[in-house]
C-alpha cells in the first residue's frame, strides 16, 4: 500500500513539473524586426531599425509568471538607409555606440497583454510598460516550435540622455523626443 501511494504522490509530483515546465526559445533575427519611429521636422515620419541583436524568451503559456524574456542589441546596428544619418545616429550626439555597444531589456513581469521590465539605453535604465501580444507555440514545418511577440510602445529618448536636436527656424524642432518602438520577434524552440 504504501508503494502505490509512493508511485501515486509521484506521479503527480512529474505531472505538476511537466504542466510547469516552460521551454527555452532563441529569436530569430531573419523573422523578426526590431524597428523605430521618429517625427523629423514636425512633418514626417523616419523609420529605422536594429540589424544585430540577440535574445532568449522562456515561456509557457499556463505559467506566466516563470517566463522571461531577455533581448540584447546592438547599438552600432541601427539601421535607418541612410549611412550619413546612421553615422550620425551611432556617434555621441545620439546613442554614443563606442561608449554604449548595448541596448538590453530584461523582463520583470509578463502577463497575456503586458510585459514590463528594465530598458536600458545609453547607460540609463527605466521600467517600461509593453502592450504586447504573444502568439503560440506552434509547429513549424521544421519540427521546432515558434512563438511570434508582436509589441508597440512609446518611450522619451531624453530620459535616456539621448537630448541632440535642432530648433528650426519657423519653429518646432529637427527631431521628436517620442520615440515610437515597433517589435516583431519570432522565436523558435530548436528541440522539437
Amino acid at each position: 500500500m504504501k508503494k502505490m501511494v509512493l508511485m501515486f504522490v509521484l506521479g503527480i509530483i512529474l505531472i505538476t513539473v511537466e504542466a510547469f515546465a516552460s521551454d527555452t526559445y532563441k529569436i530569430d533575427a531573419v523573422h523578426s524586426t526590431l524597428g523605430f519611429s521618429v517625427t523629423h521636422l514636425m512633418v514626417s515620419q523616419v523609420t529605422g531599425q536594429f540589424d544585430q541583436y540577440e535574445g532568449t524568451v522562456v515561456y509557457n503559456p499556463d505559467d506566466l509568471a516563470h517566463s522571461e524574456i531577455s533581448v540584447t542589441i546592438q547599438t552600432s546596428s541601427i539601421n535607418t538607409h541612410v549611412s550619413k544619418r546612421d553615422e550620425h545616429l551611432r556617434g555621441t550626439d545620439f546613442f554614443d555606440a563606442a561608449q554604449f555597444p548595448t541596448i538590453t531589456f530584461i523582463s520583470k513581469n509578463i502577463t497575456p497583454a503586458l510585459i514590463t521590465g528594465d530598458l536600458t539605453i545609453k547607460g540609463v535604465t527605466k521600467e517600461v510598460s509593453i502592450p504586447a501580444t504573444i502568439l503560440g507555440p506552434v509547429k513549424s514545418p521544421s519540427g521546432s516550435m515558434v512563438i511570434g511577440i508582436t509589441a508597440s510602445f512609446k518611450l522619451n529618448r531624453q530620459d535616456y540622455g539621448i537630448k541632440w536636436n535642432k530648433v528650426l527656424d519657423q519653429g518646432g524642432v529637427a527631431v521628436s523626443d517620442e520615440v515610437t518602438a515597433n517589435i516583431n520577434v519570432e522565436a523558435q524552440n530548436k528541440e522539437p
